[in-house]
């Protein structure tokens, strides 16, 4: 707009030279007034509609624009949890599944990262689900807890299984400046399965034995005694373990069936097992940087795989045996294309080998 002002008092300049000037004819000065009121009119419109006769403040709209549509995501007819029925005809369960599924399926970043890392970790948590008497679906409270990472929550629950220090060492745990098996996947698992098992005889329901992994079992306990209820689907609870189960439920449906909900990955883009051996330490370790060295690794792998170990060095005054998990030889580099059945494959030869 500032170069069409500029245009028109140039104009101006031009009509006041024009008229003053003794070169031009006295019977044609009365033309210019008119000539030049006309081209300030033109260029007054032409500034503000544009060359293209469209008006700056109106949005350029393409002839041809692909249409974006976003489409709501079907619930399924008939749902379980551990074999239990949900009961998705009460209207209440039914929107409060829609609400995790769609929280969870356009939450693409996070989802598809879960996707990947399930592939990892769940061949390592299903076996223990398994000999510990706990139904598979429960492999997806660990991702609802933790994303399967080693996180840290401001009540200091920590691991895959967000367990307490008083938990922990309740259940047999390691927990000191140098040991913390709450981050060890192995053996959290056993003790989160340990306190299902006792939750699912104490209330009879894998549901509520669920419930009480975020609650508590004296939170159930209080809420089953004050509303008279002893059916999750019929408490009132606090927000966060109200819609803990439909997490869990949610990340189940997506996980077991990624393409249904709009990810669609390839065996090349899950994360593979790692392939490793453990070996065996009884003694102490003055420096766990000079250990990964000495067995063809570093420091950040060895903590990787062994996060558990929580200090740079190991006193082991206790004596006890240790086994710590050593990656295979150029696994960072082939890890890409490395399976599980691989991985696996590597590992029963490492047991056979050491035995």
């Amino acid at each position: 707009m500032l170069a069409y002002l500029i245009v028109l008092l140039q104009i101006v300049v031009l009509q006041n030279k024009m008229l003053m000037s003794d070169q031009v004819n006295k019977n044609w000065r009365w033309i210019f007034p008119s000539f030049i009121t006309v081209a300030m009119v033109v260029a007054f419109f032409i500034g503000k509609e544009g060359f293209s006769g469209q008006s700056n403040n109106e949005p350029i709209v393409p002839e041809e624009q692909e249409e974006y549509a976003i489409f709501p995501i079907e619930l399924p007819k008939e749902l379980d949890f551990a074999g239990e029925l949900v009961p998705l005809n009460q209207f209440d369960v039914l929107e409060a599944l829609d609400r995790e599924i769609l929280s969870n399926a356009f939450f693409h970043s996070q989802t598809i990262r879960l996707i990947k890392m399930a592939n990892r970790y769940f061949p390592i948590i299903e076996p223990i689900l398994k000999a510990e008497g706990i139904p598979d679906d429960f492999k997806y409270l660990a991702v609802a807890e933790s994303g399967l990472t080693n996180a840290v929550s401001p009540a200091n629950a920590v691991g895959f299984w967000q367990i307490r220090k008083g938990t922990g060492t309740d259940y047999g745990l390691e927990i000191n400046s140098e040991i913390d098996e709450r981050y060890h996947l192995e053996r959290s698992t056993v003790v989160a399965c340990k306190y299902l098992l006792e939750s699912y005889e104490k209330y009879g329901e894998w549901t509520l034995a669920a419930a009480s992994y975020n609650i508590g079992r004296r939170g159930i306990d209080r809420e089953m005694d004050r509303q008279k209820r002893q059916n999750y689907y019929d408490l009132l609870l606090n927000e966060e373990t109200a819609r803990y189960l439909f997490r869990i439920l949610a990340l189940k449906l997506i996980i077991d069936d990624p393409a249904s909900y709009g990810f669609h990955l390839s065996e090349r883009d899950l994360y593979q097992a790692i392939p490793s051996h453990t070996v065996e330490v009884s003694s102490s370790v003055t420096d766990f940087a000079d250990f990964a060295a000495e067995h063809g690794t570093n420091y950040k792998i060895l903590k990787y795989l062994n996060p558990w170990l929580r200090d740079k060095s190991l006193a082991n005054k206790a004596g006890k045996t240790y086994s710590i998990k050593i990656p295979e030889e150029g696994f960072r580099t082939e890890n890409s294309t490395v399976s599980n059945d691989d991985a696996a494959k590597l590992e029963v030869e490492n047991s056979d080998a050491g035995e």
